[in-house]
């Protein structure tokens, strides 16, 4: 009996179980049913605001589009897994946009927009800079962009390497707006980094047009000098370097802040006076004899000078390689004036390597570990790109902020041998800048 009794209210339990199981299902989309009409609003919001994108992606600027865009998908996705979470139905997800035939892309729909007008401001917004800068730099690359690339037109080419380096614009992304597939995208990026490398090389006229260099630092009272030297340092992404690795850039920048010469691509756990001895730069000045071999300069004060250049503390000091006193002994007025000269001139090259960053957002990014192999090539394309532009008297882009981190990365000093003639020859300087300066 008492077994009768219990199977019966074990078979009740059961019962009663699977009654609120069932139950709690019912239960808990009735809580969220007045939830439905919110998520199908979001969604609504959502393909509205992709409908907007592309009705006016010629007229949004480049930060604006791609950040609608990301925004939009991000809200898509999280729509479906709210939904999901809910136990609504999914909301009807809108579908991206297919890939356009290339002459419908909205580089050729931008082409047309802007047919008439040579100086239309979103040639700049999207490309950095003008039409005519863009249709010269086409003239000058197409030939190699032609042979490299025979199945992309090399305004395509052109542009969308462009779109890339100013925006920092995924291959994807890239190619939707111009027409290519993802591959073809990153195979033109390269393609165009490598023509311009090719092409205007001419434009680093430390061999070419050395008087105008010398004239150029005459007016800022450095007689005799062809240049300042110093480091660009460039974040990479994951381990290859370390922690806080970085790619290190030598470059010798004229008194305007144009390159003058730029050797790509050094880790940066390479110390900067063995960067020097390896570099092209150091092999026509003290092999070849190429470099700085002009007459000397007499100064105000009687001395004569060779043609030098200025270097920074993490460099020896050199008959034609003058850097700053480091004594640990307190500055004479003298070696303070130089210093003070000194500072001011490297602040050349600093300046130089924010405003390749500012123009073009990519090599403000830390590097893709990826492609450590094209580092060089693009970086020495962003700094030719920096002296073609200035060439054409493009606007230069607001660099303030730009280069807070390297500025944070501390420049190790020289601690080697010092050399004798070089002393003598800064301090000829020093003198010399030190009397100009109680003149003014």
């Amino acid at each position: 009996m008492a077994a009768g009794i219990g199977g019966g209210g074990e078979s009740s339990a059961a019962a009663s179980s699977t009654a609120t199981a069932t139950a709690r299902p019912k239960a808990k989309k009735r809580r969220n049913d007045h939830l439905e009409p919110l998520v199908s609003l979001l969604a609504a919001a959502t393909s509205a605001a992709r409908s907007f994108l592309l009705r006016n992606d010629l007229n949004l600027l480049p930060s604006q589009a791609l950040a609608l865009e990301s925004r939009v998908h991000s809200a898509s996705s999280s729509l479906g897994s709210l939904a999901s979470l809910l136990s609504l139905p999914p909301p009807p997800r809108p579908l991206p946009p297919p890939p356009p035939p290339p002459q419908d892309c909205w580089f050729r729909r931008f082409l047309s927009a802007t047919h008439a007008a040579d100086f239309d401001p979103r040639w700049t917004h999207f490309f950095r800079m003008s039409k005519p800068s863009f249709s010269l730099l086409l003239r000058l690359v197409s030939p190699s962009l032609q042979s490299a690339l025979p199945s992309i037109p090399p305004d395509h080419a052109l542009a969308a390497a462009l779109y890339r380096l100013a925006h920092a614009t995924p291959y994807k992304v890239v190619g939707r707006l111009f027409g290519l597939d993802s591959a073809d995208a990153c195979r033109s990026f390269f393609a165009v980094c490598r023509a311009i490398n090719e092409n205007l090389g001419d434009l680093l006229e430390l061999y070419s047009n050395r008087e105008r260099i010398i004239v150029g630092f005459g007016w800022i009272l450095l007689p005799n000098c062809c240049g300042i030297l110093g480091f660009g340092r460039f974040r990479v992404d994951g381990d290859w370097l370390g922690g806080n690795g970085c790619l290190l850039v030598q470059a010798l920048v004229d008194s305007e802040g144009r390159f003058l010469d730029v050797s790509a691509g050094w880790p940066s756990s390479l110390r900067p006076d063995s960067i020097l001895c390896r570099t092209p730069l150091f092999s026509a000045v003290e092999e070849s004899r190429e470099l700085l071999s002009g007459p000397n300069f007499v100064l105000s004060n009687g001395s004569s000078i060779p043609q030098y250049i200025l270097g920074d503390a993490c460099f020896p000091l050199l008959p034609w390689l003058l850097t700053p006193y480091n004594e640990e002994n307190s500055f004479s007025s003298i070696e303070m004036e130089f210093n003070s000269v000194h500072s001011r001139a490297m602040g050349l090259v600093r300046r130089a390597f924010a405003r390749v960053r500012a123009r073009w957002e990519l090599l403000s990014k830390p590097l893709k570990e990826e492609h450590v192999e094209f580092f060089p090539i693009v970086i020495f394309a962003g700094c030719l790109l920096h002296n073609f532009l200035m060439q054409c008297s493009e606007p230069v882009f607001d660099e303030n902020g730009v280069g807070e981190w390297e500025e944070d990365q501390e420049v190790p000093a020289y601690e080697g041998e010092v050399n004798k003639f070089g002393q003598v020859v800064r301090d000829a300087l020093a003198q010399h800048l030190s009397w100009v300066s109680l003149r003014d």
